[in-house]
């Protein structure tokens, strides 16, 4: 199988497709530095004319205009006698119309099976091309999605369609913040006018949230990419989910069952495998909480819980804090380039001490994310 991974308005999709037809459509759990540099790395890509169609139907599709990809030519010789049918039975839902579990085991000829074609749905290799976010759960409830951004992601290809299911649509846009910027703006300028004219320097806000489908893939990606260029943890990341398809990614049990000969195989280092299957043990008993868990733990705690893994530092936690959950109140006082930032932004000669920074930025609360954004970007520009 051939595969291209590209840019997308919705984040990086990967490609693949034999000489049959496409033969799988992923949005990979990676981050947009992780994407370039994949895409840097693979490089032109020579591909059969219906796989280009099918690149620039999903790019048009995926940047507000609906695209009709039932025709796009299939390879589903991988999946068993009962997916193949489920798949086509979602691939004939036109653009704009949704079904449920049931109505489609029932249109199969066998109803009572809901549960069997959600999990169908849940292996769907093809996503899009099999519109598997058209398949709702009873009484309109959004149901599962195994792609990143979960639920968040399936309501946004949803609206793209036309449709819009009250609070399915909560939150819609997994790349959206959680609060207001402008107000953020307007506190961070009104408290710190050296800090209000960095801000002028740098220009509009704009940090968007990379989606996380969980938090052990999250922290999974940190402990991979730890002390490593981005192209090389890059080829590393996918050499490991490479070892775990036709899953997306590995779930925690699965690290823990593969043997460390394996993961030595795929590129990984004896301690970040030691990190690897620390992680997986923690999120297995629960001490890594899930998605929804998270979301509604306090910084501090979030901060308190990920660092008892092997390998996951207070800055990593703060990245995700910042990157993933979108969290308004996190200074980072241990990153060199804050500490930089602020040197050059504050006209220092020498970098600030964490505990310098901190009394700083006591007057930029609540909203000390996106005085740390200013802080990073200010070194883009040319010294003052």
């Amino acid at each position: 199988m051939n595969t291209v991974l590209f840019q997308t308005a919705a984040g990086p999709v990967r490609l693949g497709w034999t000489e049959e037809g496409v033969s799988s459509i992923e949005l990979p759990q990676i981050t947009d530095r992780a994407a370039r540099a994949q895409i840097a790395q693979e490089g032109a890509v020579e591909m059969p004319s219906f796989a280009r169609e099918a690149k620039q139907a999903i790019e048009r599709h995926l940047s507000g205009e609906a695209q009709d990809l039932s025709r796009m030519p299939l390879d589903l010789s991988r999946a068993s006698e009962f997916h193949q049918k489920v798949y086509q039975a979602v691939r004939a839902l036109p653009v704009g119309k949704t079904s449920t579990y049931g109505q489609i085991a029932v249109r199969l000829g066998k109803p009572g099976a809901a549960r069997a074609v959600g999990q169908a749905l849940g292996r769907n290799p093809l996503l899009l091309a099999v519109p598997c976010h058209r398949v709702l759960a009873a009484e309109g409830r959004p149901g599962g999605f195994s792609a990143p951004g979960g639920v968040a992601m399936k309501a946004r290809l949803l609206e793209l369609e036309g449709i819009a299911r009250g609070s399915l649509f909560e939150g819609r846009d997994p790349a959206a913040l959680p609060f207001d910027a402008e107000e953020a703006l307007r506190h961070l300028c009104g408290r710190d006018a050296r800090l209000a004219r960095a801000i002028d320097r740098v220009g509009p806000f704009r940090l968007r949230l990379a989606t996380m489908q969980t938090p052990f893939e999250a922290l999974a990606e940190s402990i991979v990419y730890q002390q490593l260029t981005g192209r090389a943890a890059a080829t590393i990341l996918s050499r490991v989910v490479a070892l775990f398809r036709p899953r997306r990614f590995p779930r925690a049990a699965d690290l823990l069952a593969a043997p460390d000969p394996l993961l030595r195989g795929a590129g990984l280092s004896r301690g970040k495998i030691a990190a690897l299957k620390d992680l997986a043990a923690k999120s297995e008993k629960g001490l890594v909480p899930g998605l929804g868990r998270l979301r509604s733990m306090q910084d501090d705690e979030i901060v308190e819980r990920l660092t008892q893994v092997r390998g996951i530092g207070r800055w990593t936690v703060e990245m995700l804090l910042i990157f993933r959950l979108g969290r308004p109140d996190v200074l980072p006082a241990g990153d060199y380039g804050v500490r930089k930032g602020f040197a050059r932004a504050f006209g220092k000669r020498d970098l600030p001490t964490p505990k310098e920074l901190l009394a700083r930025g006591e007057r930029w609360r609540p909203f000390r994310t996106v005085a740390s954004w200013y802080l990073w970007r200010i070194l883009e520009l040319p010294a003052a």
